[in-house]
């Protein structure tokens, strides 16, 4: 069973439109048991990350979510969803975030010809490769809606960047957790083999004691 995180941030309908064309079982959730008892933790997000980290803390699910990633529990984060996995953000005037993965969240700087919120289709070029990712051809076009980026510590955490007036990462990954700024959901047949090979890896992996 894989776990939708349901904090008011995220398009979790359409996370469970995608999973369910799919086949893959899922629920969507706020609960810390149901988190820590499942095959796999998606994390999606649409919005600012200060409502989303008050959001979290509110429903009690800082320490949870800390715990799915320490029991190496898959976790896929989508758009917001990686955002509030670094250590903070400039969003919102500072907003401290979950700490997940060592790194800063900025402000795209648009420029000439570059709107801000990035809106739309755009490539992503892998710099290496991800079990998470099997299929997805290097240089394939997902479906984007953000005006902040991630800048991870660890240049080694970074598989795929995509470029819009600064070349940021879109694809990052350490551990059991891969995330994505685009939206996966929304970027057709790779977005769903995105899901489709979420689903196997969650399914192929022996359930872990701290969930049973």
């Amino acid at each position: 069973m894989i776990a939708i995180v349901d904090y008011d941030a995220g398009n979790l309908r359409s996370v469970s439109k995608a999973l369910e064309r799919l086949g893959h079982p899922h629920v969507i959730t706020a609960s810390a048991h149901e988190l820590l008892r499942s095959d796999g933790v998606v994390l999606p997000g649409v919005g600012a990350a200060g409502a989303a980290m008050r959001n979290l803390q509110q429903r009690d699910l800082v320490a949870p979510l800390k715990d799915v990633v320490a029991a190496g529990i898959p976790f896929l984060g989508v758009c917001l969803g990686l955002q509030v996995l670094m250590d903070g953000s400039d969003e919102d005037g500072g907003v401290e975030c979950l700490g997940i993965i060592p790194g800063q969240v900025r402000r795209l700087p648009g420029g000439p010809g570059l709107k801000v919120p990035h809106m739309g289709w755009n490539a992503v070029s892998f710099r290496q490769r991800h079990p998470g990712l099997d299929g997805i051809t290097d240089g394939s076009y997902f479906y984007f809606v953000h005006s902040y980026y991630v800048e991870p510590r660890d240049a080694e955490s970074v598989v795929g960047l995509t470029e819009h007036g600064v070349p940021f990462a879109s694809v990052v990954a350490r551990d059991n957790v891969l995330a994505t700024q685009f939206h996966p959901e929304k970027s057709a047949d790779d977005g769903l083999q995105i899901y489709a090979r979420f689903g196997q890896l969650c399914a192929s992996r022996p359930a872990p004691a701290l969930a049973r």
